[in-house]
């Protein structure tokens, strides 16, 4: 467990900082392994914001409980919502208060202690609310590429017969890609159908090459959004980009079909 103790100075014999948010330094007591690690404030000077790079400063030490002089509402607000206990009206030398604390001997405010505890379990149910929330919307999101990506393997299923398939990919490897791309590039829809069909042709014995391919320029050419591509970025833009994404989508299916034939 570690606690954290404002100070004037970078030792154990120095003051006890009067005001958490202008401590100049703030000393980290691992209370189980004895270590104090004495850090700067380096914003302890500044005209404004002081108080809430103190409180990022004893959060991001994972500290328990925060020992000081004065700790205003605000800043006490904020450390007790982090499931940080807040200990003041605290004086005397960093080596004497952490005895103190140590013994026993420093007087806990027994109703604060008690609602950083109820703030940690409102903040986990709150989180685990929000997180189900989260997932539930994620899943209603998803429910119509589920559905769209069934049909579409009993569409294909139905219309694309293995005697059709084997009369349009020969095995020839060039031709395959070249295939391969054609197709990926007049089909639409989400990337993950594509996924979707090309696991259908690969156990339909068409060959990798033709697979990469269709999946390649089903991702990066689209000839169904094309009017809508040129009416958003130009003509010419759109024009050349497609055509570019089709002659670069044909080598890349035959290098990865390669290295991936030989792995």
């Amino acid at each position: 467990m570690k606690i954290a103790v404002t100070s004037d100075g970078p030792d154990v014999e120095a003051k006890v900082a009067h005001k958490f948010g202008t401590a100049r330094y703030l000393s980290i007591v691992d209370l189980d392994s004895n270590r104090i690690e004495v850090v700067l404030n380096p914003n302890a000077l500044s005209q404004k914001g002081s108080g809430i790079h103190t409180i990022v400063l004893a959060i991001s030490k994972e500290v328990k409980t925060v020992l000081t002089g004065y700790c205003n509402p605000s800043a006490r607000h904020q450390l007790e919502s982090n499931g940080i206990e807040v200990l003041s009206n605290l004086s005397g030398t960093v080596k004497e208060v952490i005895q103190q604390y140590r013994e026993g001997k420093i007087q806990r405010d027994i109703k604060i202690a008690a609602t950083v505890e109820e703030r940690r379990s409102i903040i986990s149910k709150y989180t685990l609310i929000q997180s189900l929330n989260s997932s539930f919307r994620q899943f209603i999101k998803m429910m119509p590429v589920l559905i769209g990506v069934m049909l579409l393997i009993g569409l294909f299923n139905e219309f694309m017969p293995e005697d059709l398939l084997a009369s349009i990919f020969s095995g020839n490897v060039v031709l395959d890609t070249l295939w391969g791309t054609f197709m990926g590039s007049i089909l639409a829809g989400n990337a993950i159908n594509s996924y979707v069909i090309g696991q259908e042709l690969l156990t339909r014995g068409v060959s990798l090459f033709a697979v990469t391919a269709l999946i390649i320029s089903w991702v990066t050419i689209g000839l169904v959004q094309l009017p809508a591509e040129m009416a958003s970025l130009g003509k010419k833009f759109a024009l050349l980009r497609n055509a570019l994404s089709f002659v670069m989508a044909i080598p890349i299916a035959i290098v990865t079909g390669t290295i991936l034939n030989i792995m």
